[in-house]
């Protein structure tokens, strides 16, 4: 059965539009926030089984977005280090400390974002903040970016789907669940591509940095919030 409790879909719809929304139109910043909003009435590791399957749907929509723009050389450097990462967070999926993870890379968003606000006055360009560090300083034309950034993910999204399945995270009741907000996914992708074109360059970079921030200081108290109580 899906998950029955009103209140996770509450978070949840809100959770998958949002992350539809920044996949489609703003290179997947805020994406970050969906699996912590889950995971208010869900476990973390159920919330990110049940949101893979509908970002591997998001990934098809925002394919065909974006399928003639992308910059070839950025993902032939990004999927192979991504590939490794997934291949050694297999590895060491019962050994890992999510609270250290967060904290270091809430740390590195925070301080990448405020070092650019400050010594910088044209704005450059987001999926996770690994890829922002990236791709940000580059300063590729915005459509160029969400559809690198595109293409990276619906590539180690797909690829995540045999670890995830190798490891049993893909129960019943989360795909079940996953199948039941999927249709938002959709929506999402289009609301965000249908935001991305009237949005200028300047004010797009300026909102990718502000997703960063948003992101870094999530993942940031995610990380103390056990160690503060």
């Amino acid at each position: 059965m899906p998950v029955a409790d009103p209140w996770f879909y509450l978070a949840a719809v809100p959770a998958v539009l949002l992350a539809g929304i920044s996949k489609g139109g703003f290179g997947g910043g805020l994406g970050v926030m969906a699996v912590p909003l889950m995971a208010l009435f869900v476990s973390p590791v159920q919330a990110a089984a049940i949101m893979l399957p509908i970002l591997c749907v998001m990934d098809i929509f925002g394919l065909r977005a974006y399928r003639n723009t992308w910059d070839r050389r950025n993902i032939a450097i990004m999927v192979p280090g991504a590939l490794v990462g997934i291949l050694v967070g297999t590895l060491t999926f019962r050994y890992l400390d999510d609270g250290m993870i967060r904290l270091l890379i809430g740390t590195i968003a925070i301080g990448f974002t405020l070092h650019h606000f400050g010594f910088t006055s044209f704005v450059a360009h987001a999926g996770g903040p690994p890829v922002q560090f990236f791709l940000l300083p580059q300063r590729l034309d915005k459509t160029l970016y969400v559809g690198t950034t595109v293409v990276f993910f619906f590539a180690i999204n797909y690829v995540k789907l045999v670890p995830y399945g190798w490891l049993g995270q893909f129960s019943p009741d989360n795909l079940l669940t996953a199948l039941v907000l999927a249709p938002l996914a959709p929506l999402g992708i289009w609301l965000g591509v249908r935001l991305h074109g009237p949005v200028g360059r300047e004010l797009f970079y300026r909102l990718c940095y502000g997703m960063l921030l948003v992101t870094g200081v999530k993942l940031l108290w995610d990380g103390l919030w056990p160690l503060l109580t």
